[in-house]
């Protein structure tokens, strides 16, 4: 996919708490939240709830840049009146998606509320368990985005029917997810057993190892059509800090040199 040209959206917490973090972005994006669910309770059992708030905290919901850039440049074509980003992290996607002229309501759904309640603006936050269906009428919404969010939910499938539920009809999805196809990935599961993003640090908030294939089924069982994957032509080299990019001048890129998946899908 294509780069999109956005400011650089931060890759780590610079601040030393999460509610620092999150209620700076909070203010600056002008998100407002709301009571709709009850957040982290649903069907977990409450130590693993527990454990996965806990590490919802501390990564403070930030995914890297490149992965925001190859979701946006999908998402923003497609962005139109309601929009709900599942899995919001700080609201940065939620944000950058109200800012289109053709979006009337920016909507931000995750495990963590704000930490603060900024003044009125332009998104609406919902805090909730997303394991479970949110507490929303169906077929409200023309885009969904869940930027590196599936693989933190027990039942993928469950949760593509939901959002085929929120979705109106012909209303598009973007989704992301670690990419378990690339060499680093592969070599990981070789050498320790797991699928990079998988491995023992990243338990229990990373639990759903999906592969373009696993991606594609899903989707289809759920409803979706005109399923489309994509990556983020950004990967690290194994055991470097540099990017396969980087070394080959950009032409190593797609599933086996880009560290996440995307794929675009349509409601029927």
């Amino acid at each position: 996919m294509a780069a999109c040209n956005i400011a650089r959206l931060p890759q780590r917490p610079l601040m030393a708490g999460w509610s620092s973090l999150r209620g700076a972005v909070s203010r600056s994006f002008g998100i407002v939240p709301t009571d709709t669910d009850n957040g982290p309770q649903g069907s977990m059992y409450p130590g693993l709830a527990r454990k996965r708030l806990a590490n919802a905290e501390r990564t403070a919901g930030v995914s890297h840049g490149p992965i925001y850039e190859a979701v946006l440049a999908a998402a923003l074509p497609l962005a139109k009146e309601r929009v709900l980003d599942f899995g919001a992290g700080t609201g940065a996607v939620a944000a950058r998606l109200a800012a289109e002229p053709l979006v009337t309501e920016s909507v931000a759904a995750d495990i963590v509320p704000p930490a603060s309640p900024p003044p009125p603006g332009a998104v609406r936050w919902i805090t909730a368990d997303l394991n479970e269906p949110l507490t929303l009428e169906a077929h409200q919404f023309d885009l969904i985005t869940a930027v590196e969010v599936i693989e933190h939910l027990e039942n993928p499938r469950a949760t593509a029917r939901e959002w085929l539920r929120l979705l109106k009809p012909g209303g598009s999805l973007v989704m992301s997810t670690p990419n378990v196809e690339s060499i680093r990935s592969l070599l990981a599961l070789v050498f320790r057993g797991h699928f990079l993003a998988f491995t023992e640090p990243s338990y229990p908030a990373h639990i759903t190892a999906l592969t373009a294939q696993d991606v594609k089924r899903v989707l289809r069982e759920a409803g979706f059509t005109e399923i489309r994957i994509g990556y983020s032509n950004a990967g690290r080299v194994p055991r470097f800090a540099f990017t396969w990019q980087h070394v080959s001048l950009g032409t190593l890129r797609g599933r086996r040199f880009s560290d996440n998946l995307i794929a675009v899908a349509r409601a029927p």
